[in-house]
């Protein structure tokens, strides 16, 4: 079993993933893209973007996982929340809440 991974990877983890998402944002501007991370095993990603309006649950997956797949295999495993919300769609989603106000984790 490997120990714990040091904080400089963690970083880069949120770095790579903010990177790649760039091109998400350029096609998108009126996206608004949050990657946090949740523990150093957890990462969250949350895309807010009013062109989703209209757009099926596996549209939206499949559209974000294009640029998300480009990313080594070790950073994807930690990608644990992936959440696509219209802006409309913010206040209803129960995910979306976890996401504002997470439950801390006991993982650290």
């Amino acid at each position: 079993m490997a120990g714990p991974r040091k904080a400089e990877n963690v970083d880069s983890e949120i770095e790579q993933i903010r990177d790649l998402l760039t091109e998400y944002q350029r096609d998108h501007g009126k996206a608004k893209i949050d990657v946090e991370r949740q523990n150093n095993v957890s990462i969250r990603i949350r895309i807010i973007d009013p062109d989703f309006k209209g757009t099926d649950r596996v549209d939206r997956d499949t559209a974000v996982w294009k640029i998300l797949d480009r990313l080594p295999e070790a950073v994807i495993s930690n990608i644990t929340m992936l959440l696509l919300l219209t802006p409309q769609e913010r206040g209803k989603s129960l995910a979306n809440l976890e996401f504002e106000d997470p439950i801390p984790s006991r993982i650290k």
